[in-house]
C-alpha cells in the first residue's frame, strides 16, 4: 500500500473560477470524468464543488444553474492535505469531516485531489473484477419477451 498522499492522489488541478456558472462546472466535470472540481481564486482553494452539491444545493431548490455561481454552492474552506502527508492521515481527515475528497495543497496552492476512491484503489490495487460504478454494469432497460 502507498505511504504518502502524493502516491495516490490525482495530480493536476481540475478547477473553476468562483464566478463560473454551475453549468460550466458540470460540463468540466463531465469532460474530465470527475465528480468534483476545485473552486480556485488567485491560486488559492476557495472550495470544493461536487455534482452532488449542484444537484442538492441548487437544482433541487429550483435555482438556475446558468446563473448560480460555483462559489455560491461549493463547500467553502475545505479541509486540505499536503502531498507528503500519510495516506492514513487523509483517510482520518475524510472520516472525521465526512468528506469524500480532499484538495491536495502545497505551499498554499492546489496541486491535486485525493478521493475516497483513490484510497480504496491504493488499499486493494488488484485487478478490477467487479464493476465499481453503476454505469459500468448498465445494460439498458430490461424488457420482458412478448407472448
Amino acid at each position: 500500500m502507498a505511504d504518502f498522499v502524493r502516491e495516490v492522489m490525482t495530480p493536476g488541478v481540475v478547477a473553476v473560477r468562483p464566478d463560473a456558472s454551475l453549468v460550466e462546472a458540470a460540463q468540466l466535470m463531465r469532460a474530465q470524468g470527475t465528480g468534483g472540481v476545485l473552486v480556485v481564486g488567485h491560486h488559492r482553494v476557495i472550495g470544493v464543488l461536487t455534482d452532488r452539491d449542484i444537484a442538492l444545493r441548487a437544482v433541487a431548490d429550483g435555482a438556475d444553474p446558468l446563473t448560480v455561481s460555483a462559489e455560491a454552492v461549493c463547500t467553502r474552506d475545505p479541509v486540505v492535505i499536503g502531498p507528503e502527508e500519510a495516506v492514513s492521515a487523509a483517510a482520518k481527515l475524510m472520516r472525521d469531516h465526512a468528506v469524500r475528497r480532499l484538495p491536495v495543497v502545497e505551499d498554499g496552492r492546489p496541486v491535486g485531489m485525493v478521493s475516497l476512491g483513490d484510497l480504496a484503489v491504493a488499499a486493494d490495487p488488484g485487478p478490477r473484477s467487479a464493476p465499481m460504478y453503476a454505469h459500468d454494469r448498465w445494460q439498458g432497460p430490461r424488457t420482458t419477451p412478448e407472448d
